[in-house]
């Protein structure tokens, strides 16, 4: 029986080196969180002692981030260490873009979490402690988007 051996997904990163699509996964994840909680690099980089390039190559995924090193940031960021492997599978690695890029299809909408805007106007919409005018709020983006009217929010 021969079998076949599977190499990882990479993705591009500069100086000719590539980087595994998990990483850059993560990276994008530990991104994505430590916008969500309004902190800046070089916050996290203090609290890992680290310099702010070092964790920005990490959310680049210019370099890895060893086992003991993710732990650290999982208790930084306040979440578990498997935060940065949700929704990890072969079709999701494959597809790992950055953060910058055009707005997401119907088909990976998730994209959308990735992109700054998103993570700024969720932290905003949740510092809004009036539900009613959260609802309201939500009805109007809607409104203006012409997005289609799905079941009504419920906070």
């Amino acid at each position: 029986m021969v079998e076949t051996q599977v190499k990882p997904q990479r993705t591009g990163v500069g100086r000719g080196r590539k980087a595994h699509a998990v990483d850059a996964y993560v990276g994008q994840r530990m991104r994505q969180r430590r916008v969500l909680l309004g902190m800046s690099l070089e916050q996290v980089a203090d609290a890992l002692d680290l310099t702010y390039q070092q964790v920005q190559k990490y959310e680049r995924a210019a370099n890895r981030i060893s086992a003991g090193r993710l732990f650290a940031i999982s208790q930084v960021l306040d979440v578990p260490v498997s935060f940065f492997f949700d929704g990890v599978d072969a079709g999701t690695v494959a597809g790992v873009i950055p953060a910058d890029s055009a707005a997401p299809t119907d088909s990976d909408d998730r994209r959308v979490m990735e992109k700054r805007e998103t993570l700024e106007l969720l932290r905003a919409y949740y510092h809004i402690s009036d539900r009613n005018m959260r609802r309201r709020l939500v009805d109007l983006i809607r409104a203006v988007s012409n997005a289609p009217s799905e079941q009504p929010v419920t906070q």
